[in-house]
């Protein structure tokens, strides 16, 4: 066929993909359920802000206060939370009860406080074997264990043929004793965790006391916040680790690892009627996050499930690959979706989650599940989206899947599904 014959063909299809880029202009831009929060509620950005810090301020010194054998050994990471403290508590608004906050934080000498708690929960950890954090222990025996491997492989690689059979077992003992020593070292630290938790608490309570006294007051300034704003308080949910708070109401508890993390909203003071959620909002499946991102920040941290093993949305086996490169096709395909909670519990998804299968935060603690979406793409290609809690280092994990592996995954989302 000639050029020229060719040539109406091209105009034809060059027509056709305008008209549809023309359509495609015209509609509606999608907004992400943050910007509709944030609309229906007519809230500002700095107000949202404002609350995610703060939610910040009373989160951490919440978590140190329960569980501070969690930061002991973990310098790098204790100064990096104590940095973004401070910051956060300059950034504090400007209105008295802002002022307050920050005077008390001041006066206090709340970050010295962390330190010396610290210090003291190290020195009793020194005093029974244990001088280094168990994520530290963990990556030496790693790299004790790598460079034997390696020598292994090396070897194989001259060998001839025949004699793997003879080098097999060998390999197989590299390949399982990571999983050996690692389960190991968890359950020493674990069991010195349980062990030592309430004698760490009673040598340091009069500190810990201060911190957690400083918490409530941070909770206290927050819910104030929220009413004057007359944002529905039952829409604002959070994690903390310690039932010794007022002015909440407790939603769930549950334990993961030995920690109890409890789900709480504020409580309204009493005699006060519920502020009513906005229509919008309640047609909203999607449970509403605390610690709302701003509009312009898209989500990075997705991790997605691949070499699945899934039945009638049953998974078995996955490889979790985190997905940074595809994050900006993930965020559109999100934006793009539906979203419904999961009719089951997470664990009748995933049965052997924390035990034969886990998903792990870039720092390398494993992530915990608390919430699962059924998304729709489209109206035409359902996956599920896990959210994670927030982890130790302060990050939030977002895990995709397929529902069965026998899903067909349109072209468009090959890139995100595929391994």
């Amino acid at each position: 066929m000639t050029e020229q014959e060719n040539k109406p063909n091209a105009d034809a299809d060059s027509s056709g993909n305008q008209e549809r880029e023309s359509r495609r202009s015209r509609r509606p831009a999608r907004k992400t359920q943050a910007q509709l929060i944030q609309e229906a509620l007519g809230m500002k950005q700095v107000d949202i802000v404002d609350i995610e810090e703060k939610l910040f301020i009373a989160r951490f010194l919440d978590y140190f206060s329960e569980e501070t054998l969690d930061f002991i050994f973990k310098d790098k990471q204790i100064n990096k939370y104590l940095e973004k403290l401070s910051l956060k508590i300059e950034n504090l608004g400007i209105n008295e009860d802002d002022k307050l906050l920050k005077m008390k934080f001041e006066e206090r000498e709340i970050d010295n406080l962390v330190r010396q708690v610290k210090a003291r929960a190290e020195e009793t950890a020194t005093e029974k074997g244990f001088n280094t954090s168990a994520d530290k222990r963990l990556r030496k025996l790693s790299m004790l264990i790598t460079i034997p491997l390696l020598v292994v492989i090396t070897i194989l690689a001259f060998l001839p043929a025949i004699e793997y059979t003879f080098m097999f077992p060998i390999l197989c003992v590299f390949c399982m004793l990571p999983q050996f020593l690692k389960g190991s070292v968890l359950r020493k630290w674990n069991k010195f965790k349980e062990e030592n938790r309430d004698d760490i608490y009673t040598e340091n309570r009069d500190d810990i006391a201060v911190l957690k006294s400083y918490v409530q007051e941070v909770l206290n300034n927050i819910r104030d916040k929220l009413l004057e704003l007359k944002v529905p308080l039952q829409l604002i949910k959070f994690v903390l680790h310690s039932a010794d708070y007022e002015n909440l109401d407790l939603i769930n508890q549950k334990a993961f690892k030995g920690l109890t993390q409890y789900y709480y909203t504020f409580a309204y003071p009493p005699g006060m009627e519920p502020i009513p959620i906005p229509e919008h909002l309640q047609q909203l499946n999607q449970p509403v996050s605390p610690l709302l991102k701003k509009p312009e920040e898209a989500e990075q941290n997705f991790i997605v499930l691949t070499d699945m093993k899934a039945k009638q949305g049953v998974i078995e086996e996955f490889t979790p690959r985190l997905s940074k490169k595809v994050a900006d096709q993930i965020n559109k395909m999100l934006n793009e979706s539906d979203f419904v909670s999961a009719p089951i519990d997470f664990t009748k998804i995933i049965p052997t989650y924390g035990k034969a299968l886990n998903v792990y935060c870039e720092c390398g603690e494993a992530v915990e599940i608390i919430n699962v979406q059924i998304c729709t793409w489209k109206k035409e290609f359902q996956y599920y989206l896990f959210e994670s809690a927030r982890c130790n280092c302060g990050e939030k994990v977002y895990i995709l899947s397929v529902i069965d592996d026998t899903d067909t995954v349109p072209e468009e989302l090959r890139a995100i599904f595929s391994s």
